[in-house]
């Protein structure tokens, strides 16, 4: 099978025209990133034309948004038009959500889009591709879980991690006004009550970053609680430990370092209803909660399903090593929503941001060869670590790969450098070196003149 597969590559000679039609479906790191350097590349030279597709009309790192959840960040000051790299990076961009495939033809359907008031304000249409690369992404999944997508809040857009903010706050000043009836008292005082459902990175990076909110609001007035007392922070986890993924020294202290910010966890605790002020758990626990979040898992978008590609049970498009599809050579996929062999472990690539950074790389050269009707190479998956941040009190992680041999636990100011080097990363994909010195700047100097968190 494998002699056969490389036979194929050697024999794949795809002499392109000048207007060659990539079509790339979903902005996230991964796509964006690869749509920026083939526009800089490629389109700006005739070589090819570059079209970006995606639902929504700007960009933000995804693993930000717990911190714009919590207040820390604002979204305004990190989102990126699409619009605008597209002009700056000469590529075309396309709003609208992915909805149907015709590989016959090879045209992809995208939505129409509504304004706020529910308006058309682009009419669903066709595009066409030569070569159709999907990094649409994951979406969160509720698992079926009775009242969770009604009741609880998944930080999975912008939008949402905006609304939960204002709920937060919200919930706050009710509590020190004694407005309605608290989910829950503690020795006659109100309390804010937040459980977080899963204990994966999403769900531990936001629980700390909520203590850190807690504490700031307090300083500034905006409610008289006591920030570690009255502001009760669960997290719920089904499985044995927070952080499965990570290495079990990493999540014990990580467990322990949440133990000290008065954050619960409980584990082995399966989730069975979400009610509006109240999570139940198999194990008969009843938890009051104001604010519910939703870091349970996710799923890949069922469209890639719908239109006919092979899926996995999970949902993810089934690629070979060339990220092609296995029943359609024009057609790529990378990132969350693909389903990539990994032959050193017997099992596919992770779904995991630092995959997406490395396919999109990878992607780059591979079209490249593509138009140049050169054999295309083989994706290999390089695991560089973990790293989780809890906020402003601590940093954790590991390190892996050939020039360490070994894995290496790193944490404190090397693991806080480490972690914060990883946007900076993207935005040098993004906007180059020189851009992201004077964003870093930028930032830095806005810390100085306002609030820690965003109080409105």
């Amino acid at each position: 099978m494998l002699s056969t597969l490389n036979h194929d590559i050697v024999q794949e000679k795809i002499i392109s025209d000048a207007r060659h039609r990539i079509v790339i479906v979903g902005g996230g790191a991964g796509g964006l990133e690869l749509a920026t350097h083939l526009g800089d590349r490629l389109d700006e030279k005739g070589q090819a034309h570059v079209v970006l597709v995606d639902r929504a009309a700007t960009h933000l790192w995804k693993p930000l948004l717990h911190e714009v959840a919590a207040g820390s960040m604002d979204a305004n000051e990190h989102q990126l038009e699409y619009v605008a790299q597209a002009r700056w990076h000469h590529f075309e961009f396309q709003q609208g959500e992915f909805i149907d495939l015709d590989r016959a033809r090879k045209v992809i359907t995208v939505a129409a889009v509504n304004d706020e008031e529910d308006v058309e304000i682009l009419p669903q249409r066709e595009i066409a591709y030569d070569t159709l690369v999907l990094a649409i992404g994951s979406v969160t999944s509720f698992f079926g879980v009775p009242g969770a997508a009604r009741h609880a809040i998944a930080v999975d857009t912008v939008t949402e991690a905006e609304r939960f903010r204002r709920r937060l706050i919200a919930a706050c000043m009710r509590a020190q006004n004694r407005i309605g009836e608290p989910a829950g008292q503690k020795n006659g005082r109100p309390m804010v009550n937040i459980v977080i459902i899963g204990g994966g990175a999403t769900g531990v990076e936001l629980s700390a970053e909520l203590r850190g909110t807690a504490q700031v609001l307090g300083a500034y007035g905006l409610h008289h609680l006591d920030p570690r007392r009255d502001i009760r922070i669960t997290i719920v986890e089904t499985g044995p430990r927070i952080l499965p993924p990570l290495p079990e020294r990493i999540a014990n202290e990580t467990a322990s370092l949440l133990k000290k910010l008065d954050i619960d966890v409980l584990t082995g605790e399966k989730v069975t209803q979400v009610q509006k002020h109240m999570v139940l758990t198999a194990g008969g626990k009843r938890l009051p909660a104001d604010l519910t979040v939703w870091a349970g898992g996710i799923e890949v978008p069922k469209v890639l399903a719908d239109v006919g590609l092979p899926v996995n049970k999970q949902g993810q498009v089934i690629v070979s090593q060339t990220l092609q599809t296995i029943i359609d050579r024009d057609i790529f996929a990378f990132g969350d929503c693909a389903s990539c062999p990994w032959p050193e472990k017997g099992k596919s690539v992770p779904p995991r941001a630092q995959a997406a950074h490395q396919q999109a790389g990878f992607m780059y050269q591979a079209l490249r060869r593509r138009l140049g009707g050169k054999p295309l190479p083989v994706f290999e998956f390089h695991d560089h670590g973990s790293l989780v941040s809890l906020g402003r009190y601590e940093t954790i992680g590991h390190l892996m790969g050939k020039f360490i041999g070994r894995t290496v636990l790193v944490e404190g100011t090397l693991a806080r450098l480490l972690y914060a080097s990883l946007y900076r990363q993207h935005m040098v994909a993004l906007h180059g070196i020189m851009r992201m010195l004077l964003d870093t700047l930028a930032q830095w100097l806005r810390r100085k003149t306002t609030p820690r968190v965003k109080l409105h």
